[in-house]
Formats: structure tokens, C-alpha cells, sequence
């Protein structure tokens, strides 16, 4: 009992990582016991299972609840945010490329094919997207999802509130659920980290440390390089002030709360302490903390193209630049979810004739590195949510006319 209670009282990251443990140990110690690696399966299984139906309501609902003849005052945040979003799966991307990762996949087949030109590849996107949307709900076909779900979104905007509350509620509800689910990730992963450990041994294991490398450089040079350099471009003033302020003040703890939506009135108190408009932060500092998500594109794009890169595929640019439009777009509206950017992974993976089957894997790793990953990219998203709506902001009073000095707003908010 009482180690249940101690249990009990350890984060989830904390569980996670004594799983990591527990598997490597029983993998070293038993490898005989087979049976163990059952607890991976029923995790990746049940994620398999409900991942489909929960992209397809966080679509509908989300598409749902916008409304026409948003302020004007918000375009620049609005832009900023998706325009940062795609440029940072983007760099994911090229990231990819340049230092590509194998994955630890042992049921994968290899030498797979990906398409090769521009009508292949924009046929398949144009058939998946009309599959039935119940057959794509039972066979997790995320592009079908993404297109229906879509489309009824938007076209319950002119559905009555109590329409919109109950598609919102069920989307809650199954988020729950997943919820629920990802609180046996310590046991699912042991069992995981298990079957790796008795298929490819600890050197296989060992292997994760590339991907969690390559995700936090790549997320660690956009935060410092690629996203200052956007501040630059629209300010023509120093970034760096600005951008360290909103990474120590807002990243940091947000890189121990591991949610962007716990970290709202902290970045709402940051926006005082910067003298922004709280006209406009009280309503751009909550939808960054779901709409701004570059941490997650770059999650996305990295695991799918690893994914790519151990079944062997060779990956067309037009395919790959077509991966970053899908990462940015399918990235908007998980931050608020624990796991949310693995979950779309799928989603990705399908545009490469990726099956099902390959991308829950490709998920269960991504469980796995998330001790680090998804503290990290949480730290981005919610640091970057900061950032552009202090940029959007002075962005609009530069073409008003009016002058800011970000060095100097920065030096009285550490004043205060």
C-alpha cells in the first residue's frame, strides 16, 4: 500500500522514466519472458484504437468554434503564429535530411516505396482524402479524417451553440479517454523498451539517444536561430533580449509543466510585465497556447521521417515540402493534450503509404524519448506563444508609426 501510494505521488514523467528502467532490466534479466512485451502491445493497441476518432472530433471541434470577423488586431498574431509554425517543420525537415535517423522498428518491413512524383502523390492524397469516413475511422485513415472532419467543421459554424457544446463535449470526452490510456504509459512502455531489449539488445535501445538528439538540436536552433531571425526580419532590432527573456521566464516552466495551457497566466503576466495591450494578449496568449505549435510540427515531421528513412524509402522534395504543409496544419490544436503531437504522427506517416501498424510503433518510440522530447517541445511552443504576440504587437505599432525598443521594454520587465 504504501508503495502505491508512492506510486501515486510521482509525476508521469517520473512513472515514465522508472518504466524505462523496469524494461531495460527485465530485457537484460528475462529475456525469456515473452509475455511481458503483452503490456507494449495492449498500449500501442489501445492508442491505435482510439487515436483515429480523437483527430477526427479535435478537428470538427476546432473548425467549429471559429468564428467569422475575428479583430483585425489579431491578424498579425494569427499569421505570425502559422507562418512560425510551418517554418519550424520546415527546418524539421531539411534537419532531416541532413543528419537522417534510423529508428528501432523490428516488425518493419524495409525497402518500402514511397511516391515518386507530383500526380502520384497528389492522387493518392485526392483518393484517401473521399474514403467513407466511418471506414476511415475503423481503419485509421488519417487523411480521409482530416478531410471530413474538416469539412463538417466547418460547416457546423452555422450550427446553434448547443450543436458546437455537444461536439465540444465529446471531443473532451474522448481526450479524457486518451487521457486515461497515456496513464499506463509507465506499463506499456516497460513492455516496449521489454521487446526492444530481447530483439535488438541494449546497443538497439541505445539508438533512441540519435532521435532525442536530432529533435532537441533541431528544436533548440529554431527557438535561438530560425525564430529570432523572423523577430529580426519583421523588427529590425536586436531579438536576442526578447527572445531569452520569454525562453527563461516562460519556457523554463513550462518545460516542468509539460502544458502550454497550464502556462497561460504565466505568459499573461509576462505580456504585463512587457506593457503589451491586454486587449490583445487576453486573447492571443490563449490561442497560441494551442493554435502555436511549431515544437509539435517539428515532432511530427522528424518521427515521420525517420520512420521513412529505416524502411528505406527515398523521400521526392515535393512529398517532403507536402509533409510540412500537413505537420503544420495537423499540429494546430494539440498542445493542449499530453502525447497530442505523437498521436497525429499517423497522420503523417500515411502520406507515405506508411501503414498503421509502422506508425503506432513509430509512436510507442515516441513515448518513449517524450521524457525529453515533449518537455522540450512544450518549453518551444509555449516560450514561442510569448514571443510572437510581444512581435505581432510592436510589428503593428512600427507600421503605425510608432517606435518600440524591445531592449528596453525587456530591461523594465525584469524591473518588475
Amino acid at each position: 500500500m504504501k508503495l502505491f501510494k508512492l506510486w501515486c505521488r510521482l509525476s508521469l514523467i517520473q512513472q515514465i522514466m522508472c518504466g524505462i528502467i523496469l524494461g531495460v532490466i527485465l530485457g537484460l534479466a528475462l529475456p525469456k519472458w515473452t509475455a511481458i512485451s503483452i503490456f507494449g502491445d495492449l498500449f500501442i493497441g489501445a492508442l491505435k484504437a482510439i487515436a483515429p476518432l480523437l483527430v477526427f472530433l479535435l478537428i470538427i471541434a476546432s473548425l467549429s468554434k471559429h468564428k467569422k470577423g475575428a479583430k483585425t488586431h489579431m491578424k498579425s498574431v494569427i499569421v505570425l503564429y502559422g507562418l512560425a509554425t510551418f517554418v519550424a517543420a520546415l527546418v524539421a525537415v531539411v534537419a532531416c535530411y541532413l543528419f537522417p535517423v534510423k529508428l528501432v522498428l523490428p516488425d518493419a518491413l524495409t525497402n518500402q516505396t514511397a511516391p515518386d512524383n507530383l500526380r502520384d502523390i497528389l492522387t493518392n492524397i485526392l483518393l484517401d482524402a473521399v474514403t467513407n469516413p466511418i471506414q476511415a475511422i475503423i481503419k485509421g485513415d488519417y487523411l480521409a479524417l482530416l478531410f471530413w472532419g474538416s469539412l463538417l467543421g466547418l460547416c457546423l459554424r452555422q450550427a446553434g451553440d448547443v450543436t458546437k457544446q455537444v461536439i465540444s463535449d465529446l471531443s473532451d470526452t474522448i481526450s479524457n479517454v486518451v487521457q486515461v490510456i497515456i496513464r499506463f504509459a509507465p506499463l506499456g512502455i516497460a513492455g516496449l523498451v521489454y521487446r526492444s531489449m530481447v530483439d535488438v539488445g541494449l546497443a538497439g535501445v541505445a539508438e533512441y539517444g540519435k532521435i532525442i538528439a536530432l529533435v532537441v538540436g533541431t528544436m533548440f536552433f529554431v527557438s535561438f536561430v530560425v525564430y529570432p531571425l523572423m523577430v529580426f526580419l519583421l523588427l529590425r532590432q536586436n531579438p536576442f533580449p526578447l527572445t531569452f527573456y520569454t525562453m527563461k521566464e516562460s519556457g523554463i516552466p513550462a518545460f516542468f509543466t509539460r502544458s502550454s495551457a497550464v502556462n497561460i497566466p504565466i505568459n499573461m503576466a509576462l505580456c504585463e510585465k512587457l506593457g503589451l495591450n491586454k486587449e490583445s494578449y487576453s486573447i492571443s496568449i490563449p490561442l497560441g497556447a494551442t493554435a502555436n505549435s511549431g515544437g509539435a510540427a517539428m515532432t511530427i515531421s522528424i518521427m515521420t521521417l525517420s520512420a521513412a528513412h529505416t524502411l528505406g524509402m527515398s523521400i521526392p522534395i515535393t512529398l517532403a515540402f507536402l509533409l510540412c504543409l500537413l505537420s503544420a496544419i495537423s499540429a494546430t490544436g494539440v498542445s493542449g493534450i499530453a502525447g497530442g503531437s505523437l498521436l497525429l504522427i499517423p497522420l503523417a506517416c500515411s502520406l507515405f503509404n506508411i501503414s498503421n501498424d509502422v506508425a503506432m510503433q513509430v509512436v510507442g518510440i515516441g513515448f518513449i524519448i517524450g521524457v525529453i522530447q515533449d518537455s522540450v517541445e512544450t518549453a518551444v511552443n509555449s516560450a514561442s506563444d510569448l514571443l510572437f504576440a510581444a512581435t505581432a504587437e510592436f510589428y503593428d505599432l512600427k507600421r503605425e508609426g510608432k517606435a518600440v525598443n524591445m531592449v528596453e521594454r525587456v530591461r523594465e520587465a525584469k524591473l518588475k
